[in-house]
């Protein structure tokens, strides 16, 4: 973890925040739920700069959106390619494990760590959520809550998919376009829905002449 995350702290409506607490927490794959206002804002500030920037290179500035990346990202692939319109909370607890193409208008919400698999493609308007707010309203406001995603390799989320935290995708599958994953998917299946689930079994049959 680079150690500008971990340094510092911070007050919300006066009251101290612990960062060092935070990243613990944060970046733990263990679901948790505190107060909306102990991670600390200042944690994303790095992650809405980075992202600025990448917004303002032309498509040959290579060399510089790598270097964005890589102090973005807790880890970093060359061939990670996040496309225009790319959003993420804090990015070091963004994972990439090989060649991820990540098409428009894709948004991570990293209150947990995002682990994405080599081979990965996620298109247009996918959502990962780990972050969650209690349901009953008279805690809503104060109560937020995250668990880690997981797509194991060579996983492919169609078009607007939504995926929530404590989901893990299993190796080779595909989520249909639209679909809204609230439970754990297993590996080399078809799953489409709202809420998702297993349609069939991916096999030879699905090759293409």
């Amino acid at each position: 973890m680079k150690e500008e995350w971990k340094a510092g702290s911070e007050h919300h409506w006066g009251e101290p925040v612990d960062v060092e607490a935070a990243m613990a927490r944060m970046t733990s794959m263990e679901p948790y739920r505190c107060n909306s206002f102990e991670n600390p804002m200042q944690l994303k500030k790095k992650a809405s700069d980075l992202l600025k920037r990448l917004e303002g290179l032309n498509d040959a500035d290579y060399a510089q959106r790598e270097e964005i990346l890589s102090q973005l990202f807790g880890t970093y692939h060359k061939l990670a390619f996040p496309g225009p319109g790319f959003r993420c909370d804090y990015g070091f607890n963004i994972h990439f494990h090989g060649l991820a193409v990540i098409n428009y208008n894709v948004v991570m919400l990293d209150t947990s760590p995002i682990h994405i698999g080599a081979g990965a493609f996620i298109a247009p308007g996918t959502c990962l959520a780990c972050s969650g707010h209690a349901i009953h309203p008279s805690q809503r406001s104060k109560i937020l809550t995250s668990a880690p995603i997981v797509l194991e390799d060579n996983v492919w989320l169609g078009a607007n998919v939504t995926v929530l935290g404590g989901v893990t995708i299993g190796e080779g599958s595909v989520i249909a376009a639209g679909s809204v994953v609230t439970k754990s998917i297993p590996a080399g299946v078809v799953a489409a829905g709202v809420p998702c689930k297993v349609i069939r079994e991916i096999t030879d049959e699905d090759l293409i002449e």
